[in-house]
Formats: C-alpha cells, structure tokens, sequence
C-alpha cells in the first residue's frame, strides 16, 4: 500500500468477522483508525463493494470511502466507521430510547431508496428477479427442513409448499422497485457520528434493485433484535410518511402497504431460516442457531395471518412441536 497513507502495520487487530468469507481487521494510521476489509478472490469479489459504496456516498450515505484496493490479492483500505452497530448501542434500550436510532436508520433508508434507477444501473446493480427471490426460498426447505429438521417432506408438504411460495413470490414482485441494501439491520448500521445521527453503513455488496418494503423489513423486524408489533407499526408509519414525502413508490392506502411489508418479510425470513441452518450444517458457524427462534417467530406470525398461508403456518409447527393456535385471518 502507499507510503502516504500512513500506516501503522503493529496496530493491526481483529475488527470483525461476517457471515460470508470476508473478514475486518482494524489498524491505526497517522490519520486515524482504518480498516482492512480481507475478501479472498476465489470466494467474494471485491468490485460490487467499491462500486456500491460510492453510489451511497454519492447519495450522501455514510459508507465507507474505499482509500485503496489491492485487486489481485482481495485486500481494501476503508475509512472506519466505528466499533459501535446498532445492536450494540440498542443494548437494554427500551422503544422509546431506542427511538432515535431507529429515525436515523428510517431517514437514511429514505435517501437510499431515492437514488435512481440510472444510477444504480451504472453501479452494476442487478433486479431482484422472481428467480432471485426463488432461489432464496429454496433455502428454507433444502437448509432449514431438510438439513436441521431432519425432514422428509411428503409429496403433499412440497406441493403445499409450491403453491405458498408462488404466493409469496405474486406479492413480492408486485411491489414497485427502489435500491434494495439487502441486509439493512442492526449489525450492519454504525453509530459512527453520534446518537440521532445518520448511520454509519456496512455489508452493502449484495445491493439489487427491488421491492420497496425490504429493507424496512429487514430493519423493523432484524433477527437479532426484537420489537413488539405495535412499536414496528409506528415505527413503520414513521417511514411511510416521510417515503411518501420523499416521492418514493409506496402504497397511498398505509394498510395495503402494511400487508406488502408482512409477506415481503415473511420471504426473507424463510430465507434467513435456511441461511442460518446452513451456516451451522455446511460452515461450522453455530452461533446463528441461537437466533432461528426468533426468525421462525417472524415467519410463522405472518403465515397464521394471511389466508392462503396456513399449510406454511402447520409445517412450521409440525418442525418444532410448537402449540397450534388460531390467528388473525386477512
């Protein structure tokens, strides 16, 4: 790396690891804490997250500048943006202090979603195709039931399954596009400059063009934290009214957009219910286990509600043993 960047090579130390095969150490430098972003080029490519992070930060996002990129051996030099996520700060928080937190992460949510198609198409950013968001559901049956279930599905479970996905997918793919960060929670927002402030963003790589209510599903209803359903309605009537302020495409009528927000939800959850099993089964990474319970809570709430989605609402059950009770219907 240059000279100029001023590099202290004996500070460097374990930042974080992640999900996929990257990992961050933390080193300082005559210009402040830097961290190096370790991404082997057999296993993740680099260029998405150069071209992602300067879309953001032409959006007036806070992601990290990337000051220098050795392409060939997957090592970057980034600008730090703290040691402190979301989840952390969030820590023994109640809704009301954990309020502006959230505002901050509503507001930059909104300024991501208003960078445009043009833009985002020049940065490489790919549709979120039905094939995609299929793909993605396959990870629940194959990972989640098969995998750490142990579950043979009978031809009568696939077919019901087939036809809740397909379901799922109409719903999902309605829905009128915007950019999509794809993993906007709490472990990937920073409280890089101060409560209230705009987050910090990280793990924005995988951004596509997409569903209008994703990432807000992604971050009312995260894996790793839990709110009770009326603090996500209020809060989710915070970023409808400030969205539909901003132009962006959500539904006028807030129940029709509440819906689109549920079984938009419910995929991704299904996914993440696939994604952590196959995590501990395929890649040793067993800490995820501990947050199924809480995904599974997510995913089945929503089939219980909705009519068309009651066999997902039974498997789930018959795979945990838990208590069958009547919900919502709508």
């Amino acid at each position: 790396m240059p000279d100029e960047l001023g590099l202290d090579a004996s500070s460097l130390r374990i930042a974080s690891a992640d999900a996929s095969f990257r990992r961050y150490l933390r080193l300082d430098s005559t210009h402040g804490p830097r961290i190096v972003m370790d991404a082997p080029p057999a296993h993740e490519a680099c260029e998405p997250f150069v071209k992602i992070a300067a879309l953001l930060r032409s959006g007036g996002l806070d992601a990290p500048e990337v000051l220098h990129w050795d392409r060939e051996h997957g090592f970057m030099l980034l600008g730090d943006l703290g040691n402190t996520t979301f989840l952390t700060a969030l820590a023994g928080r109640d809704a009301r202090a954990a309020a502006p937190l959230y505002l901050a992460a509503i507001d930059a949510l909104v300024e991501l979603q208003r960078i445009g198609s043009v833009e985002a198409r020049a940065a490489g950013v790919a549709d979120y195709s039905r094939a995609l968001l299929r793909r993605e559901l396959d990870l629940f049956p194959d990972w989640y039931i098969a995998q750490h279930c142990g579950h043979t599905a009978s031809d009568a479970e696939r077919a019901q399954l087939e036809h809740v996905f397909e379901l799922i997918l109409d719903a999902c793919t309605a829905q009128p596009g915007v950019l999509v960060h794809r993993d906007y929670h709490s472990r990937n927002l920073m409280l890089s400059a101060g409560e209230g402030a705009a987050p910090g963003i990280l793990d924005f790589q995988d951004a596509v063009w997409g569903p209008v209510t994703y990432d807000l599903a992604s971050l009312l209803r995260d894996a790793y934290i839990e709110w009770d359903e009326d603090v996500q309605i209020d809060w989710a009537v915070r970023y409808w009214e400030r969205a539909r302020q901003a132009g962006l495409p959500v539904d006028a009528d807030f129940g029709a957009f509440w819906r689109d927000f549920e079984w938009m939800g419910l995929q991704r959850h299904l996914k993440v219910l696939g994604i952590f099993a196959r995590l501990s089964h395929r890649d040793g990474k067993h800490g995820y286990l501990r947050d199924l319970p809480l995904v599974w809570r997510y995913a089945h709430r929503v089939a219980s509600r909705y009519a068309g989605l009651q066999p997902l609402a039974r498997l789930l059950e018959d795979l945990t043993g838990a208590e069958r009770r009547t919900g919502y219907r709508f």
